[in-house]
């Protein structure tokens, strides 16, 4: 999952500290998406979607609850057309994110996940007319050349459904980002709730039109709702409390976990490999975030990745 906009306070050295280990933490967490779908044997993205989204969306609900003092329905209705608006643009995300990993390999969905931020840096420049950076033009360009790159050469591979479907899901978050600072909102959880909502409902939709049936086995039911909790879930709650405390310009690096550590699993568990051509396009499409980043650490931070 990439990371969404956020709009921190000044931290003290403390509360900075701690902001950094809880983002980094949150990326561990997503990180563990491509090991979870590849322990799965039989589901199919609708499925895996839907009894993910069971999970995490009760998980939300809940933890809502808890920070609002029991009145999470007021909390969730606070987010308005933006919360209906980026949960929709999630699904696009959620299912993407699926579809890319069944279909490519977890390196090279991962790193096309990681263009998100300059797909919103564009959609804001575009729908909310915010200003960008010409540090943030430049490593967008860079970031197309690592794009175009691994796409091309999942062509040869076969791989090329896999490679749009990352890039559909890197669009869907970007939406959600841009969604956010449209309307200024800052605790994105009930967005995400009503996205997995939105989720169950699409994925139950599709699964009963296309015949595929929700009595899969146990063993991918399980971990499936287990990524909702942990994966998902659990990492979003963490990055919720430590973005608040981080400069955004930090976050896209600190994100890197996520980028790096999901194919490392992979290739400790299942011997999973990345081909040359993937590699050479994601170590561009990575320099070009850290070269974007340190480049707004330069300068006073701007709402713009």
């Amino acid at each position: 999952m990439n990371e969404p906009v956020s709009f921190p306070d000044t931290p003290s050295a403390f509360t900075y500290r701690r902001g950094v280990i809880l983002v980094i933490m949150a990326g561990v967490c997503w990180s563990t998406m491509g090991l979870g779908i590849r322990f799965i044997e039989v589901a199919n993205v609708w499925q895996i979607l839907f009894y993910r989204s069971c999970a995490l969306a009760p998980f939300l609900f809940l933890l809502i609850s808890l920070r609002s003092g029991g009145k999470p329905l007021r909390v969730i209705g606070k987010s308005g057309i933006a919360g209906v608006l980026g949960g929709l643009g999630l699904v696009f995300a959620f299912s993407g994110g699926i579809f890319a990993i069944q279909s490519t390999s977890v390196a090279n969905a991962m790193f096309l996940f990681a263009a998100a931020p300059f797909f919103a840096a564009v959609m804001g420049w575009v729908f909310l007319r915010e200003g960008v950076r010409k540090g943030t033009w430049a490593a967008t360009l860079i970031a197309l050349v690592g794009i175009t790159i691994m796409v091309r050469d999942s062509i040869s591979l076969g791989h090329l459904i896999g490679n749009v479907a990352a890039l559909i899901s890197a669009l869907g978050f970007a939406v959600f980002t841009v969604i956010l600072r449209w309307r200024r909102v800052n605790d994105m959880m009930p967005t995400v709730f009503l996205g997995g909502v939105f989720a169950i409902i699409v994925s139950a939709i599709i699964c009963y039109l296309e015949g595929f049936t929700l009595y899969i086995p146990f063993r991918d039911i399980s971990i499936a709702l287990a990524m909702g909790v942990f994966q998902v879930g659990a990492g979003l709650s963490l990055y919720t409390i430590g973005s608040k405390s981080v400069p955004a310009v930090e976050l896209a690096l600190l994100s890197m976990t996520e980028v790096v550590l999901g194919p490392l699993w992979v290739w400790l568990v299942f011997g999973e490999t990345a081909g040359p051509y993937t590699l050479i396009g994601g170590l561009i499409l990575l320099l070009a975030i850290v070269g974007n980043a340190l480049s707004g650490l330069r300068r006073k931070p701007t709402p713009i990745l």
